[in-house]
């Protein structure tokens, strides 16, 4: 029991340092307004390099496992290519069950969900910076560690993060919260002191 009590009070005390430390890290963040930014991620949006489950209850030949291909198409089975890239997961699903209703199935129940995403990418003051693959809910820490770490010359205030579909890089603070999405770069400064 009092081995259970230390744990407790340790679990404890790591959730207060933590929090104060992510406070203490947000006030000592750059106030420019790039760096003020709270990053989201907004709803998914398939893109090339996705591997998506389509399935049509009812109707074992048109389910399966697909890529959405360079050009943003999947090509199902009766309906033939159809486009992915730039929608999300809901509104693909839309447009297979519009397909198959013009003269395939009159009432087709279609479910989709992505299995694999498009992987993320980690450049600059890590370890070991390359493409490595997106889990869901991963955050800007995670994706470091899975780099093995930040150099010893890393600026470990702000992070440098490019979405899949903006073209140019914001700069937001480096917080336990700060989210990745599939296909993002992200690129950790060189501190500078």
């Amino acid at each position: 029991m009092l081995r259970q009590a230390r744990l407790l009070f340790a679990a404890f005390a790591a959730m207060m340092f933590l929090g104060s430390g992510s406070a203490a890290l947000a006030q000592a963040a750059p106030t420019t307004a790039a760096a003020v930014d709270q990053p989201t991620v907004p709803e998914y949006i398939l893109g090339s390099g996705d591997k998506v489950r389509v399935i049509t209850f009812g109707e074992e030949q048109l389910t399966g496992e697909f890529f959405v291909g360079g050009e943003g198409r999947v090509a199902l089975p009766l309906i033939g290519e159809i486009k992915a890239g730039g929608l999300t997961v809901r509104q693909f699903q839309t447009n297979i069950e519009t397909a198959l209703k013009d003269g395939y199935i009159k009432e087709p129940r279609v479910s989709v969900e992505v299995l694999n995403y498009r992987p993320f990418y980690i450049l600059g003051e890590v370890k070991s910076p390359g493409t490595y693959p997106y889990t869901s809910g991963l955050t800007v820490l995670n994706a470091v560690a899975t780099a093995e770490g930040f150099s010893y010359r890393a600026d470990t205030k702000k992070v440098h993060i490019k979405r899949a579909n903006e073209t140019e890089e914001r700069t937001y603070p480096l917080t336990q919260s700060t989210p990745v999405a599939p296909g993002d770069t992200i690129r950790i400064g060189e501190r500078f002191f």
